[in-house]
């Protein structure tokens, strides 16, 4: 008796095939297998092959399963085989041989110091808390000192800072702007993209020298806070006074002074203080602004930017002298 290919399943011809393939050296194939009397028991399982029908349909696992189940056979040792990469992963495994991938080592905790204090005004002499290292490089204390001379001399008034908004761009420890509220600005936009510095340097400063109710702290890239300025606290018109002391090597002067100019944050009674490197150069106009003063001190320039009116004064100050 032989099986017919029209009753055989299409899955059982692979079966059969890797059933015999098991037990190619048996005498006796196994009855249980086929489901027939003891009559085909001598016959050679490939016969039972060569009657099958292909079929290009694809059963699904539990319909594999079921015919694993009903010819007698494990369908978990038939179908959970490991993959060839898997096996090979377990053997590199196990002569050592797998690239193991050095685990990064953690950050050491920053520190802060208390090197910077503020110049003038209320809160002179107050020291404030700084990063270690060049994660954050803040003003020059000389140079923030000619900063301010240069524009109370520009305001009409040497003695303290003309009140107004400003705005401190890449504020950092907050230097700047906290020496423009001990001087007589009356609030103060931070801008400072790291929460760390937010929450572990400039809040605290801002707490020590007793003026946090005196500010308001955007915690965001410069760049987009110049995008989406109208979004924000306290920005609908424009600033009095803005500061840029970017780091160094990461911005582009042209491009960053150009978004500056175009802004709805600068007017024409605006101050500028640019701090640039000796590599860069400055335009002698920010928009409607004019450069009323490009100043070196080493490595670092100092430019501020302001209305004609600021430039006639200054001059007529240095006549008086």
């Amino acid at each position: 008796m032989a099986v017919s290919s029209s009753v055989q399943p299409p899955f059982l011809s692979y079966l059969l095939h890797l059933n015999s393939s098991n037990n190619l050296n048996s005498s006796r194939p196994n009855l249980s297998l086929f489901g027939v009397t003891s009559r085909i028991a001598n016959r050679r399982r490939p016969s039972l092959i060569a009657f099958s029908s292909k079929s290009n349909n694809a059963l699904s696992t539990d319909q594999k399963r079921e015919f694993l189940e009903r010819y007698g056979l494990n369908p978990d040792e038939l179908l959970s085989k490991p993959s060839p990469k898997g096996k090979r992963r377990k053997e590199l495994q196990k002569t050592g041989k797998v690239k193991q991938v050095p685990l990064e080592e953690p950050r050491p905790p920053r520190e802060t110091h208390r090197l910077l204090q503020v110049l003038g005004g209320t809160a002179r002499r107050k020291k404030l808390i700084s990063p270690k290292g060049m994660d954050v490089r803040p003003m020059m204390e000389v140079v923030k000192g000619a900063t301010f001379d240069i524009l109370q001399a520009a305001g009409g008034c040497p003695a303290s800072l003309r009140p107004g908004l400003w705005l401190d761009l890449y504020s950092g420890t907050g230097s700047v702007g906290i020496e423009a509220l001990s001087r007589g600005c009356s609030k103060v936009h931070f801008v400072e993209m790291d929460p760390w510095v937010v929450s572990d340097v400039l809040r605290p400063n801002l707490e020590w020298t007793g003026f946090l109710d005196a500010s308001v702290i955007h915690t965001v890239r410069v760049e987009n806070f110049l995008e989406r300025a109208d979004r924000f606290e306290g920005t609908a018109g424009p600033f009095d006074y803005v500061s840029v002391t970017p780091p160094y090597t990461e911005v582009d002067y042209a491009v960053l002074m150009d978004q500056i100019s175009k802004s709805s944050l600068v007017g024409e009674d605006t101050f500028i203080v640019v701090e640039y490197p000796l590599r860069a150069s400055m335009l002698d106009s920010c928009g409607c602004l004019i450069k009323i003063a490009d100043r070196r001190f080493g490595r670092t320039h100092l430019a501020i930017y302001g209305p004609k009116w600021a430039q006639k004064k200054r001059k007529s100050e240095k006549s008086g002298r």
